[in-house]
């Protein structure tokens, strides 16, 4: 008979060399398997966008409205009164015929700086803006830091009763304070003949005042909020630490508050310049049939006024008011970099 056949011992911890069933293949031969993060999903190897790349086109679509209103009534505007400024219209012969337009070149820009009233208009916003702004700024910051005190009651009532002003339109605002200053109708100009004070709002020397008290009275109560906005957002364990550290009200005001609202203050500063630039509703309600000073160029805006509608220049109004936008841009520039510094600086 045959012998029986031995089954073989395995000796020592060699590994048996068994087949996987599912691939086929040996262990030493099965790859590796992945460790790493998965970067694909399940139907491909995609990967999905960047999120700074979703996040620019929600912000591109979001802003797209607002640079289409941009471009429509600020930068078309800008470069049609830049094209008109280039041209003028003239008339051929004894003036019989039609008017031609054509090309001039600078001639509005040189026109327009030869005239002596365009040139007085600015000086006229020059002593308007060394009144009208520091006494708003000012006037508007000082309401701002008492309505934030302890000291203050009814913030409420006075908050309401001082914004109230600018929302009455400026128009009716000049036609209110016309009446106001007009002799014979109004009780502030009868009670201070009575008190012996003869003051003429509507001459030479009371024009300017007249000008800048309307605009204070619409204004001031408007950048009164955004100072007062920015106070309330100050930390109150700031003013507990100054009040812990024997700091007055003045002190706390001047060296705590005041420094703390500085980009507020820089931001109401640029706004206020801008808007005595454009000084044109209240001198022109005073020129209509008030017999005041103003005259019908009295500020450089309505210099281009005259210019366009009453002498059909509009060539000439377009450079003048070229001028004047170049000349608020500049000074923008001036007090955005000054209060930059100073922000820096502190």
């Amino acid at each position: 008979m045959a012998a029986k056949a031995r089954p073989t011992r395995r000796t020592g911890n060699r590994p048996e060399h068994r087949t996987d069933h599912r691939t086929g293949l040996r262990p030493e031969h099965r790859p590796a398997r992945r460790t790493g993060p998965r970067t694909g999903n399940r139907t491909g190897n995609r990967t999905a966008p960047p999120a700074g790349n979703r996040t620019g086109a929600a912000a591109g679509v979001l802003l797209a409205p607002f640079f289409v209103l941009f471009t429509a009534v600020t930068v078309v505007p800008i470069g049609y009164a830049v094209w008109l400024s280039l041209f003028t219209e003239k008339q051929s012969g004894l003036g019989f015929g039609g008017a031609e337009t054509v090309f001039s070149g600078l001639d509005n820009y040189t026109a327009a700086l030869g005239d002596r009233a365009f040139r007085d208009g600015f000086w006229i916003l020059l002593g308007y803006c060394a009144v009208y702004i520091p006494l708003m700024v000012g006037g508007a910051l000082a309401l701002a830091l008492l309505l934030d005190s302890g000291l203050a009651r009814a913030r409420r009532f006075f908050q309401l009763a001082l914004f109230l002003p600018h929302a009455v339109p400026g128009i009716i605002a000049a036609l209110i304070w016309v009446y106001l200053y007009t002799p014979g109708l109004s009780p502030v100009v009868g009670a201070m003949r009575s008190g012996g004070i003869g003051f003429s709002f509507f001459s030479s020397g009371g024009t300017l005042p007249s000008v800048v008290n309307i605009a204070l009275w619409e204004w001031l109560g408007y950048n009164m909020v955004i100072f007062y906005a920015a106070l309330q957002a100050i930390d109150r364990s700031v003013l507990e630490a100054a009040t812990m550290d024997g700091a007055g009200a003045w002190r706390t005001a001047l060296s705590v508050k005041i420094p703390l609202v500085r980009a507020s203050l820089g931001m109401v500063a640029l706004f206020t310049v801008i808007g005595s630039l454009q000084l044109f509703t209240e001198p022109l309600i005073l020129n209509q049939g008030t017999g005041s000073a103003v005259t019908s160029s009295w500020t450089p805006n309505m210099y281009a006024y005259t210019a366009a509608f009453a002498r059909n220049d509009y060539g000439l109004a377009a450079a003048a008011a070229v001028l004047l936008a170049l000349t608020a841009a500049l000074l923008s520039f001036a007090v955005t970099r000054l209060t930059t510094r100073k922000g820096a600086r502190a």
